[in-house]
């Protein structure tokens, strides 16, 4: 499962981006706009995402991602679960966040780091081979 600590390690690579404390819930800032949002028990992670695609999202993974509260849904925000997502997927999910808050020329000069895997050329652990994509 993802924690917060998972997202804090990555967002804090954004630039711009600000962690705060509100109401008990941790949040990721670009100025004053949040762009990644937690539950108070960290199990559910709310981050921005254009609202004209919320439905399709959604409906295409209904254990995964849910809509907003009713007083959010006229935020650009979708909320998923940690535990269906995997590190990959989490710093997509945060990424384009980030990207959808930050000014144009910011989103397009930064290049995010790889996520850490194992080497290229060696075994992950469990001796199994490393496969490429198709």
């Amino acid at each position: 499962m993802v924690t917060i600590e998972d997202v804090r390690r990555f967002a804090m690579t954004l630039p711009r981006t600000t962690e705060g404390l509100v109401g008990g819930r941790v949040k990721f800032y670009v100025g004053r706009i949040v762009y990644v949002s937690f539950s108070h028990d960290g199990t559910v992670m709310g981050f921005g995402f254009p609202k004209e695609e919320r439905d399709w999202l959604v409906g295409g993974t209904p254990n995964k991602f849910m809509l907003p509260s009713a007083s959010d849904m006229r935020y650009h925000w979708v909320l998923v679960r940690m535990v269906a997502i995997d590190q990959t997927e989490m710093r997509e999910l945060v990424l384009d966040a980030w990207r959808m808050v930050v000014p144009k020329r910011v989103a397009l000069a930064f290049t995010p780091r790889p996520s850490p895997g194992p080497p290229a050329g060696r075994a992950p652990k469990g001796g199994q081979p490393a496969r490429r994509p198709r």
